[in-house]
């Protein structure tokens, strides 16, 4: 007998995504162009997902100055360091057994770091925080699925159903599966820039109970890949729905750091439910997630986050513990990088000055980044875009003839697929397509990180640009 076949059916669920291919050619092109085939172009650009140190951004001085501190402790007496990172480096030290960052963490996150995000949270939502509600992970993908497993059970009409925003990344929806939950999607609404609306929430309800048990509703905000970013009123009428559905809320809040556009302000899921009151306060299940990957942090590679659970049962909490206890052990460099996230260099701190201007260049090439696409994208036939307020990716339409449609079938490809395989091949700009990401029937998109120098984004709106105009006039 194969060992394939004794493999948990659900995770034989999970299919090669589109990225996965696109990623493999773009591996191999980067192979020919070293081996010294001649490419119409010198490098590959990789925009298709959110990994900002990869695509040239540069790590926080602070943050890499506490962990180099971290890592070698005589460096807490090297006086050409700044005194703060120092003292950080000594405070954390002190946490960990041995003052070593080889030792092992507490279970459930450092002492001391669990408090930072508490602290954090109560100074952002005016709400006290209990470091008790809160577990660090290694990354917030880790923390979600694990909240997936206390949430999901059940087969056929009993098996969980989890309300998905689309379009939504590809890692959930692969989480999903694995977990053996039924992904219920709800479209966000492009044509008013990718807003959350609760006719469609409970439009897509009611469809799923006919064929399994909605639990559970996932929302990200600010959206991956949309940018949208909620109002207040908008949360509250979600919560609202949340309430009168018996609905537990996973508030996906990673690139809350990360919000730009006009007269727009990140609200907490937290915030609003506490602000509500009761019976809201009291009854409504919410687990929110954050993350050192995303937003101008960009420590993709560190792998910590956190989820704070809210008004869950004390029984469940126990469970969560458990859950968390063996599966979601951060790294020390991980918490170390949060606790840096989340109590940054203050005005006075040796410090504080280039990390606030290290920050806000951050900031400014994402949010020109998005202004150039969008004039960018202006001008081009065939291809529109919402303007974005928050978060790191844009989600340009592709607005396809029918014959570009009927070539991507003969080829037994998704249209967005093809015109991104085509774009890798003919410019070694790798974007990535919409099928993966999921999209309103009909509909065709490509996702582009935003966060990258401008220069780099120069190249790529040029590339983009040259391509779209040739692949047009191919399939007029």
């Amino acid at each position: 007998m194969s060992v394939l076949s004794e493999i948990n059916p659900d995770v034989r669920r999970i299919k090669i995504s589109e990225h996965d291919i696109l990623d493999e050619r773009a591996e191999q092109i980067r192979t020919e162009i070293r081996q010294g085939l001649v490419k119409r172009y010198k490098d590959v650009i990789d925009v298709s997902s959110g990994n900002p140190h990869g695509m040239g951004l540069k790590p926080l001085t602070f943050v890499r100055q506490v962990l180099a501190t971290c890592f070698y402790p005589p460096l807490v007496h090297d006086e050409s360091l700044p005194l703060d990172v120092r003292q950080r480096a000594q405070s954390l030290l002190a946490e960990c057994d041995g003052e070593s960052i080889g030792s092992y963490p507490a279970t459930y996150g450092m002492k001391h770091v669990r408090s930072s995000v508490s602290t954090f949270i109560t100074r952002r939502d005016g709400v006290v925080s209990d470091p008790d509600n809160i577990i660090i992970s290694n990354g917030s993908q880790h923390a979600l699925i694990l909240i997936l497993k206390l949430l999901v059970q059940g087969r056929g009409l009993q098996q969980t159903g989890v309300l998905t925003p689309v379009p939504c990344y590809r890692s959930f929806n692969k989480g999903l599966v694995a977990q053996g939950a039924v992904s219920v999607p709800y479209y966000l609404c492009e044509e008013q820039g990718w807003t959350v609306q609760v006719e469609e929430l409970r439009r897509a309800l009611q469809a799923a109970r006919g064929h399994c048990n909605p639990m559970v509703l996932y929302i990200i905000n600010p959206g991956n890949p949309s940018g949208h970013v909620q109002s207040k009123a908008s949360i509250e009428e979600v919560i609202r729905f949340a309430a009168e559905e018996r609905l537990f809320i996973m508030a996906d809040e990673v690139y809350q750091g990360c919000v730009f556009g006009k007269d727009s302000e990140f609200y907490s899921y937290k915030k609003v439910l506490s602000e509500m009151g009761p019976p809201y306060s009291t009854n409504v299940e919410l687990a929110s997630f954050h993350s050192v990957s995303k937003g101008f942090m960009g420590e993709s590679g560190l792998r910590c986050g956190y989820v704070e659970m809210v008004n869950l049962d004390p029984q469940v909490m126990r469970y969560a513990y458990q859950a968390f206890s063996f599966n979601a052990l951060a790294s020390v460099p991980g918490q170390i990088t949060l606790d840096v996230m989340l109590n940054p260099p203050q005005p006075g701190d040796p410090s504080y000055a280039v990390y606030a201007q290290e920050v806000k260049s951050v900031m400014s090439a994402i949010k020109n980044n998005a202004q150039r696409i969008m004039d960018v994208v202006s001008g081009l036939p065939g291809m529109t875009c919402q303007p974005i307020n928050g978060g790191i990716f844009m989600f340009l339409r592709l607005h396809l003839s029918k014959a570009a449609i009927e070539h991507a079938e003969e080829k037994d490809l998704e249209p967005d697929l093809l015109y991104s395989m085509r774009l890798l091949e003919d410019t070694g700009l790798c974007v990535a397509p919409g099928c993966e990401l999921r999209q309103k029937q009909g509909t065709h998109h490509i996702r582009i990180c935003l966060a990258t120098p401008e220069e780099i984004m120069e190249d790529v709106l040029h590339r983009l640009k040259s391509f779209h105009l040739r692949f047009i006039k191919e399939f007029p």
